[in-house]
């Protein structure tokens, strides 16, 4: 694994003259990652179960996928991949609480793999195995301890040309459910921007909007905000009025401006689709078989929260097949497979453009979108899989390069068909369900009533400083994080319910708390200082963001103007 250096690579992309990506091609992939994680920080605990979905996503999504991003970065490959980091993503990989306990994670799990030594000491493919986690554990925690905040690394290959990173709302708020209150959805497009200016220095131009949830006039809002580009699923394209020449593979321009691209189906589904895709392949690690179900030792402790067994990352059997036998996983294997499927996929996607182009004015693109922790995390060899293609693609023997949406329509943007894409959602169903239904719909009048707080309270105090500043901020603070869609997700998927719901009423609650005190012209600043330690999301957060056409000027307002309250 590379190890953090001052400078990655010499420069950007390489010059046209030497660059495959600058031959004519037949068409353009597109490959779209979107990386999300609710804010999960808790001060008050010493471990917190929760906030192993941030370490885990860094294990075995983040960092592999650096390694593969700079890896071909080094080796002159010249790819270009869309990148989404969600703003709470970006704050927790920045948090110095939550970086020291990354670091404890891996210390945990490299303590555990050495008592594991003993236990594999007479199998031989059983040591192999252990052998291969303590060295990829002892590498990631070099490299995460080289360069703890991992923005930076993605802000590197942003800057050389390689990455395109888009933005989401500032906390994954649903916006189709959140777009009865326009000031809900400012307030989170707002927040959105001026944290990514703030990490990379420059304004998005595309947004991926969460779930990738729309309604008809968004186009405005966005454009509004400087949006140029987002993405929709494949039928808010395909239902578009008029309806689409070309189908999902040319963007369309809307009513408002902004260029809309939508899903390709077929890329998507050769890897996402759970009973086809390639993450079931046989030869592929097993993602639920975890030796911290397997082992019961005194050295697996640690892993373990309040004592209940659980995932602990050390995964020693393969996919096997649909029973519950499972095969010793074989790493060699499961790349040797993984460079076959890249292989596949690329001659998939050759066949489809062959199809797409003669009916296409400019070269057709297919958009290929995914979660970003499908790549690691559920398919422990995506990150190769996605090198391999990366690499194929590169060598220009297919037709087919990869592409940026902001760079497709610098070269291919002159053209677009103008219509309205069609209201959608990337959830089950097509639509809203998973958000707004019987498990979650008590949220919303909590949400609602927050919100008209909120929009009363910055009328009352249009521009207010010191202790009343700052427990406005943290109401802001926490309206934002209790419009995250995860909350309503997780009540609906059914796992760790109790967690969101606990965390939704926290919110609301703290939220209410800090207007009665306000309102009161009270402010209880041992209470402001313990809720601010605790959720600390957005250090520069003006609560006049609920507030339309409001926008925090940039650079002015720091987490230090208030030391007195924080």
């Amino acid at each position: 694994m590379a190890i953090a250096r001052e400078s990655a690579w010499s420069g950007r992309l390489p010059s046209a003259a030497a660059d495959p990506q600058n031959l004519r091609p037949q068409g353009f992939l597109a490959l779209v990652l979107h990386a999300h994680l609710p804010f999960v920080r808790h001060p008050e605990h010493d471990r917190f179960l929760e906030e192993d979905w941030l370490f885990e996503a860094i294990t075995e999504t983040y960092l592999p996928l650096l390694e593969v991003f700079e890896g071909l970065a080094d080796n002159g490959v010249a790819y270009r991949v869309t990148l989404s980091l969600s703003p709470t993503l970006l704050l927790m990989l920045a948090d110095p609480l939550l970086q020291g306990r990354y670091l404890r994670y891996l210390d945990e799990r490299l303590h555990a793999l050495a008592g594991e030594r003993a236990r594999a000491r007479t199998d031989r493919r059983l040591r192999s195995l252990v052998t291969f986690y303590a060295r990829r554990y002892a590498q990631l925690r070099e490299r995460f301890a080289a360069e703890p905040n991992l923005a930076w690394a993605f802000r590197r290959l942003m800057e050389s040309g390689h990455l395109e990173i888009l933005t989401s709302a500032a906390t994954h708020g649903y916006l189709p459910l959140l777009a009865a209150q326009p000031q809900g959805l400012h307030a989170q497009l707002a927040m959105a921007v001026h944290t990514h200016k703030r990490i990379f220095g420059c304004s998005p131009r595309g947004i991926w909007l969460p779930e990738c949830g729309y309604l008809p006039g968004f186009d405005q809002v966005l454009r509004d905000f400087g949006f140029d580009h987002f993405f929709v699923e494949s039928h808010g394209i395909l239902n578009a009025e008029p309806r689409p020449r070309h189908g999902v593979h040319r963007p369309l321009r809307t009513p408002a401006g902004p260029a809309v691209f939508g899903r390709d189906f077929e890329s998507s589904m050769q890897v996402w689709s759970a009973a086809t895709g390639y993450p079931g392949d046989f030869l592929y690690r097993d993602f639920y078989r975890d030796a911290g179900f397997d082992v019961d030792a005194p050295y697996m402790l640690p892993l373990r929260h309040a004592g209940i067994r659980g995932f602990t990352g050390l995964k020693y059997h393969r996919v096997t097949g649909d029973g519950p036998w499972k095969e010793l996983y074989h790493p060699a294997w499961a790349r040797a497979r993984a460079a076959q499927h890249a292989g596949h996929f690329l001659q998939q996607r050759r066949r489809q453009v062959e199809r797409l182009a003669p009916s296409c004015n400019a070269p057709p693109v297919m958009v290929a979108a995914y979660d970003a922790e499908l790549f690691g995390h559920w398919w422990f060899e995506g990150p190769q899989w996605i090198e391999f293609l990366l690499r194929a693609i590169d060598r220009g023997q297919d037709g087919i390069q990869t592409i940026t949406a902001a760079r497709y329509l610098d070269d291919h943007g002159d053209r677009l068909q103008t219509a309205s894409p069609a209201e959608s959602s990337w959830g089950a169903g097509g639509f809203h369900e998973v958000w707004l239904n019987g498990s979650n719909d008590w949220i919303y009048p909590h949400l609602h009533g927050a919100l008209e707080r909120m929009v009363a309270l910055q009328s009352r105090f249009p521009d207010c400083a010191g202790a009343t500043r700052a427990a406005l901020d943290q109401a802001a603070r926490e309206l934002l994080l209790a419009q995250a869609s995860d909350w309503a997700f997780i009540m609906k998927s059914g796992t760790t319910v109790d967690y969101a719901v606990r965390r939704f009423k926290t919110h609301i609650h703290r939220f209410h708390r800090l207007g009665d005190m306000t309102e009161r012209l009270r402010v209880d600043e041992h209470y402001l200082r313990e809720v601010a330690n605790r959720d600390n999301a957005f250090p520069d957060i003006d609560y006049r963001i609920f507030r339309e056409g409001y926008r925090i000027p940039q650079g002015v307002r720091g987490p230090e103007q208030d030391r007195r309250i924080y």
